[in-house]
């Protein structure tokens, strides 16, 4: 099951075979948000608070296309 804070492995898309952090996740449309992948350009407009521009930001990605990252190890021999 892959949760918040879990690396995983992109497995298909324009970022496939790349690692990242799950930052957020939507079970209810069966999608997540990783750490530098699938980044987008949005273009933002001004406001007293924050200045305008086109910043880039990580967009969903669907479940599907995700799988677990584990690091290898070296099982220590039992004896």
């Amino acid at each position: 099951m892959i949760k918040k804070g879990l690396k995983v492995k992109i497995l298909c898309g324009k970022d496939k075979n790349k690692e990242g952090e799950v930052i957020e996740i939507d079970r209810k449309n069966y999608r997540a948000k990783v750490k530098g992948i699938n980044i987008v350009k949005k273009h933002v407009k001004t406001t007293k608070e924050k200045k305008g521009g086109i910043i880039s930001k990580e967009n969903f990605v669907n479940l599907s296309n995700l799988k677990l990252f584990k690091e290898n190890k070296k099982k220590e021999a039992k004896k």
